[in-house]
């Protein structure tokens, strides 16, 4: 079988600090994949808020997510405490990729856990139409 492999960038911009909640758990005592993606969303909300984006406004326009990649490595338990790193990247006339590296303490050594990519377009909800990356959105994204 082969494995997705993804490949993060050297440089992230963000990083914040998510705990893994008990409604994060599923049957198998860890944090469930469908949660993961949730966590991702979370870190991306707080990536573009730093910037002083948000989804539903990119310099006018709104954000779809595509596409979703997720390479799992390790566990997540309660009670973890996942600091999530945030990167642009990859940009394309109407979209760009974003990364994320999930990683927890283990001891003194800091594991990765998590290595994802979302695929995301720039859309114009009021046209219902894919439109380009604003220059200034792409700026702001390439800090």
């Amino acid at each position: 079988m082969n494995r997705l492999k993804i490949e993060l960038p050297d440089h992230f911009s963000f990083a914040t600090v998510i705990p893994v909640r008990i409604t994060d758990l599923n049957y198998g005592g860890h944090v469930g994949n469908d949660n993961i993606l949730s966590i991702i969303h979370e870190a991306r909300v707080q990536y573009l808020k730093n910037l002083g984006l948000d989804e539903l406004n990119m310099g006018g326009l709104g954000l779809i997510m595509s596409d979703v990649s997720i390479e799992f490595r390790s566990e997540l338990f309660y009670g973890d405490q996942i600091k999530a790193a945030v990167a642009a990247a990859d940009f394309s006339k109407v979209g760009f990729v974003i990364y994320y590296r999930l990683e927890k303490q283990v001891g003194e050594k800091s594991v990765l856990v998590v290595a994802a990519r979302t695929g995301m377009i720039c859309y114009n909800y009021s046209s219902k139409k894919i439109t380009s990356v604003p220059d200034e959105v792409r700026k702001i994204l390439t800090v």
